[in-house]
């Protein structure tokens, strides 16, 4: 198997989708996580690109959120729609930034990304709340590449 295949097992994808339906159900932002091994762009180019070749642009407001991860380079980005950005502050990512690098530092993964979504949740919650009527644009499961 890959490194990217082996860095979640089953269980742990799942924990994670668990976790994007959770945090969905406060906000009308859409989140996705996407794993992949390795990249020679600048990951945060390379975060541009699976964002928008998972059209996670098609979003009624634009507030998608993409939490990329490239395994094998230890890094990783929170890419926020347009919509988003110009609502919030520049820093706006921090928090949910510094969640999820305290749970990889310690070598907890599923947990960070776990972690990362849940207050990219609370995040959104506050500029893009639920409302009735309110449909999952975007697919919940993790993509990889």
């Amino acid at each position: 198997m890959s490194q990217v295949e082996d860095f979640l097992s089953a269980a742990e994808e799942q924990e994670i989708v668990a976790a994007i339906r959770t945090a969905e159900k406060h906000t009308s932002g859409e989140i996705r996580v996407h794993l992949e091994a390795h990249t020679d762009k600048v990951h945060y180019d390379r975060a541009l690109e699976v964002f928008q070749g998972l059209k996670m642009y098609a979003t009624e407001q634009r507030n998608g959120v993409l939490i990329y991860v490239a395994v094998v380079d230890k890094t990783f980005v929170i890419y926020g729609d347009r919509g988003i950005d110009e609502v919030v502050p520049v820093d706006f990512w921090e928090s949910t930034r510094n969640a999820m690098l305290a749970k990889f530092k310690q070598g907890k993964f599923t947990q960070g990304i776990i972690d990362g979504i849940l207050k990219a949740g609370e995040e959104l919650k506050a500029h893009f709340p639920w409302q009735e009527g309110d449909v999952d644009e975007l697919s919940n499961e993790i993509s990889k590449g």
